[in-house]
């Protein structure tokens, strides 16, 4: 190992404890703050007395730690009711854990026929961090309400930043094998490390880190090296089909992800890609259960959407029929082509937040010469056809199918699983930049934009993109 591996191998050690650092700080110090600039806003207003202190920031978040309180101190999915009161001007009251301060949430809906409010998300995770509540309760005594920030620091610990640090180490590992200078390895490892949002969201409960690191953890047995007669054992084909079909019931449009890599195992193997399918399944099936134990029926409950589940009196949702044309980034009415410019390239935008991405772009349209891992189980043209194919599928599926660019969000959080799959094409894209003087100093300054964009909402995730406060503020756009 020459003097040039090591120094770039201490670097990216650095480079990985000072990040996972930077984000344990970011979490221990979590709290919901309000901001004045953001009062201003037409539909907000100070509160009247002192908020309660709380490490929870958004409706997203919010919905889900109230489902993961129901079920461990209530043993139900139920976080609130609606109870008819004549004496009341709407005639009803509403009760629960949703109508509590720090658990107030847009991100739910009523059941019609027995009126009780459940959270929009998928349950399999909220069920797990739900576990994990149940063990530290049982363990330290803690309880959610009165010990806030033991419960959701811990949780958030072991979900968003101990597996960011196992994500970091596979990485260094693929980036061992590749065929590329120490210096694109070191780039790409500190944009594995500063670059993206799954920094930004380290400190909040969500669905889209978890997604991104099941779908870096499935591909690494395919994308490994191996020493030569070595095949890829069943064991690992099933963990990695668990992990993608995990991927998928955190994030939908992630099984567009594991239909593909499906067909190109299959093209390998039979038998391979039964395996691999059956690990797909039982995520979900666990998923679908779960689903149907919390509200009797199999039909997830985002599928509900436009109909009386997400539209009862005093639902944000229902702003939609009240109102022509509501104002606010969930309601979003423009063309298409704007909104496929604003989530691509625009105030939202995958490359234009992110711009690490659109280097990345440039190493899978045009790799080097003779870029390619021999001993990997995936070849890298294969893995390029992947990545091509499942962001292109993913990118029309939303511009195609919504308006919405997430809600209260700093990044384009519905594309943020496919995080590692443009990453690993950094290596490739360096490689054809790092002989030209400018070539670099493009590639280092995306990288810089990238660091500011996803350090930017360093108080709360759940805030607009600097991109859209910079255009609000100089009224080139309103939502």
């Amino acid at each position: 190992m020459n003097d040039a591996i090591l120094i770039r191998k201490l670097a990216c050690r650095l480079l990985m404890f000072l990040v996972i650092g930077c984000m344990t700080a970011r979490l221990f110090a979590v709290e919901n703050v309000l901001e004045p600039s953001l009062i201003k806003r037409y539909d907000r207003n100070f509160p009247a007395s002192n908020p309660l202190p709380s490490p929870t920031f958004s409706a997203n978040d919010r919905a889900r730690w109230a489902t993961v309180r129901a079920l461990v101190d209530r043993g139900t999915f139920v976080i609130g009711e609606r109870i008819e009161d004549s004496g009341s001007p709407t005639g009803y009251r509403d009760e629960g854990i949703l109508f509590e301060e720090s658990y107030r949430s847009i991100d739910v809906v009523m059941n019609p026929e027995t009126q009780k409010f459940y959270g929009t998300k998928p349950p399999l995770l909220t069920v797990i961090v739900a576990g994990e509540y149940w063990l530290l309760k049982k363990i330290t005594g803690w309880d959610i309400d009165r010990d806030r920030w033991p419960v959701v620091c811990t949780i958030l610990l072991t979900l968003n930043i101990l597996p960011f640090a196992i994500y970091l180490f596979l990485i260094e590992r693929l980036l061992d094998s590749m065929p590329v200078s120490e210096g694109a390895k070191l780039f790409t490892f500190a944009a594995c490390c500063f670059g993206t949002f799954l920094t930004t969201f380290s400190n909040t409960l969500n669905n889209h880190t978890p997604a991104s690191f099941c779908i870096l953890f499935a591909l690494y047995p395919w994308l490994k090296s191996r020493s030569a007669g070595e095949s890829l054992s069943a064991g690992a084909v099933l963990i990695s089909g668990l992990l993608t079909g995990f991927a998928a019931s955190l994030d939908l449009p992630a099984a567009a992800f594991a239909g593909l890599l499906g067909l190109l195992v299959l093209r390998q193997s039979f038998g391979r890609a039964f395996l691999f399918a059956v690990g797909v399944i039982i995520p979900l099936v666990i998923q679908a259960i779960i689903n149907y134990w919390a509200i009797s029926e199999w039909q997830p409950i985002y599928a509900k959407f436009g109909g009386p589940w997400y539209e009862f009196a005093g639902s944000h949702w229902l702003k939609l029929k009240q109102t022509p044309r509501p104002p606010g980034i969930d309601f979003a009415d423009e063309p298409k082509t704007l909104y496929a410019f604003h989530l691509l390239v625009g105030h939202h935008g995958w490359f234009s937040l992110t711009p690490v991405f659109l280097l990345a772009l440039l190493g899978l349209i045009k790799p080097p010469a003779r870029f390619e891992n021999p001993n990997s189980a995936l070849t890298w043209n294969q893995f390029r056809i992947l990545t091509a194919v499942v962001a292109s599928v993913v990118f029309t599926f939303y511009i195609l199918r919504t308006n919405n660019y997430g809600g209260f969000t700093s990044g384009p959080r519905w594309l943020f699983w496919m995080t590692p799959l443009f990453l690993l094409h950094l290596p490739a894209a360096w490689t054809l930049v790092e002989r030209s003087a400018t070539g670099r100093f493009l590639a280092e300054m995306a990288l810089a934009i990238s660091v500011f964009s996803t350090s930017f909402p360093i108080m709360n995730p759940w805030r607009h993109p600097w991109l859209l406060q910079l255009g609000e503020y100089w009224h080139w756009f309103r939502y």
